[in-house]
Formats: C-alpha cells, structure tokens, sequence
C-alpha cells in the first residue's frame, strides 16, 4: 500500500475512534454506576462489553470510510462522505443524551434516526465500494441490538414527570 494510502486509513479510523472517545468522555460521570441505577432489560451484556465493541465498530467504521475517500471522486462517493459524517455526529450526540441527560425516549429515537442513516449510508457505500459497504454491516447489526436496549431502558424507567 502506497504511503497515502496509509495515511488515508490512519486517518479515519483514527477520526472515527476519537470521535468515540470523545463522546465517552463527555459522557463518563453519567455513565458511572448507570447499571446499578437504571433498570435494563433482559439480555442487556456487562458494561464491560460496550467500550470493546464500540472500538471494534469505530475501526471497521474508519477503514470503510477511508476506501470510500480513496475512490475516484463522483457522486455516489460525495454523498456516501456526507452521510457518514452525518451518522457520525449522530453518534457522537447519543451517548450524552443517553448518560448525561437521560433522556431515554430522545435516545431511543436518535437510535432510530441513526439506524436509518446508517441504511442509507451502506446502500450509498456499496454504489461506490462494496467492501467498505459490507465493513458496516456488523454497525448496523449492533446498532439494531442498540435500538432493543435503548428501548427496553426507556419503557423500564419512564417517568412520565
């Protein structure tokens, strides 16, 4: 691989790994203790699973990224950029709407709302590149599970006040 081709890579998935952090960092005090306060629904995994699936997700997120940023610039490829930036910032807001403000109902719709981006995106990503497309399956997939839990905390622990 050519040098910047390299860099390209380093690039996003660094990007996307520190857009991660930051959100979690943002969101770290509300997060504390979160399980012992909060309600969850059945099959909700230890908290300890979160942070390595999310870096997993965040890798695979930046090398598609990347692929798509190295293509020939069309179109299909502009678009595929700007809906992943956009899922991204959707991402990035989840997290302190989640943990710091808790709001459960908001969370569980920007979930949505980043579900179908997402969808979007992968259709756009496989005009382009079918691989990079494919690297955002298992985002999807988690992002699916993500839905179910958001879901689960809000009906467990809504307050209606």
């Amino acid at each position: 691989m050519e040098r910047s081709r390299w860099r390209t890579f380093v690039f996003w998935v660094v990007l996307v790994e520190a857009v991660g952090l930051l959100s979690g960092h943002l969101s770290r005090e509300g997060a504390v203790n979160f399980r012992e306060l909060v309600a969850q629904p059945p099959l909700s995994p230890p908290g300890v699973v979160f942070p390595v699936v999310w870096s997993v997700l965040y890798a695979l997120m930046g090398i598609s990224a990347a692929r798509i940023c190295l293509e020939l610039p069309s179109k299909e490829r502009g678009r595929g950029l700007a809906l992943f930036i956009l899922q991204l910032a959707v991402n990035f807001i989840w997290s302190p709407v989640f943990f710091v403000v808790k709001d459960f109902g908001a969370a569980f719709l920007l979930v949505v709302v980043l579900w179908g981006l997402v969808f979007a995106m992968i259709r756009q990503f496989n005009k382009t590149d079918p691989v990079a497309a494919v690297l955002q399956i298992p985002y999807l997939i988690w992002l699916t599970f993500a839905g179910y839990l958001s879901a689960g905390i809000w009906i467990l622990n809504f307050d209606p006040m």
